[in-house]
């Protein structure tokens, strides 16, 4: 148990003096409430010439956390640098040499970036919802108390959260930031949303890690999902698993 904690403090020491880590959080944020206010502007505006159909469909909480698609860019390349800034600089040698157990080395680096995406992720996704309420105006918005937005708001959390650390469990089994961004941007934010529209493979396209998690983001799913808020993010929650499983492996079978 000590040898964890000095580990996670040793992580801690590492991510906060790695300007471009916190500044992945910063942009995280900027991005997500400023897009979620510009959404909530221009769908007040447009909700007066929306179709009836378009106006039955309208989900204030799924419309005010757009930002949230685009935020987690950022804190995607939080949790890939975490992992691969080392790599990088070299500077990994010298950490399995201070940390040479090397389930613990992984063990504090995923717990301790995890942490701080989990802390990250509920100021943003709390800010970025009452912003975009605000913004949306009280004629169409939502409450944190009407039904299935407590859920979305909770859920939009640890969705952001295990994405991060989907997205350490790949850096490590890759180790290079421009390889494993090179994967993950388009997949989560261009691929996934290409598949998930076309109706082959649109029911196949909702297991894919993104996909299957961003369904609680809504208030109520789509008529064409197959899964439900929470088995969504337990399809997700196999994801991570299997991708932190993988880097356990690649870590422990590699030479540094």
């Amino acid at each position: 148990m000590a040898d964890i904690s000095a580990a996670i403090a040793f992580e801690w020491t590492k991510i906060r003096s790695v300007r471009s880590s916190l500044w992945s959080l910063v942009l995280c944020f900027l991005t997500s409430v400023l897009i979620a206010l510009l959404f909530g502007w221009v769908l007040r505006g447009a909700y007066d010439d929306m179709s009836a159909r378009s106006k039955a469909d309208f989900d204030p909480v799924g419309s005010g956390f757009n930002g949230l698609r685009l935020g987690m860019i950022a804190l995607v390349c939080f949790g890939v640098l975490t992992v691969t800034g080392e790599y990088s600089s070299g500077t990994v040698r010298s950490s399995l040499a201070a940390v040479p157990r090397r389930g613990v080395f992984y063990a504090a680096k995923v717990l301790t970036g995890t942490a701080i995406a989990f802390l990250a992720s509920v100021v943003v996704v709390l800010v970025t919802f009452f912003t975009a309420q605000a913004a949306i105006g009280a004629d169409h918005n939502a409450a944190l108390t009407d039904d299935g937005v407590l859920r979305a708001v909770i859920g939009s959390v640890l969705y952001m959260t295990l994405l991060c650390a989907f997205s350490m469990g790949l850096a490590t089994v890759l180790r290079g930031s421009a390889l494993t961004l090179g994967i993950l941007v388009p997949l989560f934010f261009m691929v996934s949303e290409v598949l998930n529209n076309l109706p082959g493979v649109q029911k196949a396209a909702q297991f894919l890690p993104d996909a299957a998690g961003g369904i609680i983001m809504r208030r109520e799913p789509q008529d064409h999902t197959v899964l439900t808020a929470w088995t969504g993010m337990a399809v997700l929650a196999v994801w991570v698993a299997l991708a932190l499983l993988g880097g356990y492996l690649a870590l422990k079978r590699r030479d540094a």
